[in-house]
């Protein structure tokens, strides 16, 4: 089974949060994830998925589960301020990271994450992934093309 190709913006929906600031910081600590900060923290992902609903809405409740539920060893594409394309690879579980940093770049729902020590070459990034950012939006999701998981791959190795 196929574990995936994903988009992960890395991107706050807080407009106080710069672009720069939270891809960098999620290479830096090896971690893929978004925001959303909950008060209390919470003990577990039951527990983020309660208070998301309480706290935000059902679509950020639905955004931590799909997350959690991305199989380890997916592939995470995400673009940096300066328009270049990193890829990683996801390397754990979901975990929610209460510490102060977390909350200031809004990266508390997060996964550990093998990120390339250099972007991706224009040519070697798959077509689907250049069209899944040109489109936009803040939101980690799966890329479907037939053949960005083979395309991706390549670009790991």
């Amino acid at each position: 089974m196929s574990a995936g190709v994903y988009r992960a913006p890395l991107r706050s929906r807080r407009d106080d949060v710069p672009l720069g600031e939270s891809v960098a910081w999620a290479r830096r600590r090896a971690i893929c994830g978004f925001g959303g900060v909950l008060v209390p923290p919470p003990d577990d992902l039951d527990d983020a998925v309660t208070l998301a609903r309480i706290q935000y809405d059902e679509r950020l409740a639905r955004r931590i589960e799909r997350f959690a539920a991305v199989p380890t060893g997916a592939y995470a594409w995400t673009r940096d301020d300066d328009g270049a394309i990193w890829l990683g690879r996801l390397t754990g579980p979901w975990h929610y990271d209460a510490s102060p940093a977390a909350a200031d770049v809004d990266l508390v729902h997060v996964r550990r994450c093998d990120w390339r020590a250099a972007p991706v070459p224009d040519p070697v990034v798959p077509p689907a992934v250049h069209a899944t950012f040109a489109r936009g939006g803040r939101n980690f999701q799966r890329i479907h093309d037939g053949d960005v998981e083979a395309q991706t791959r390549r670009a790991w190795h």
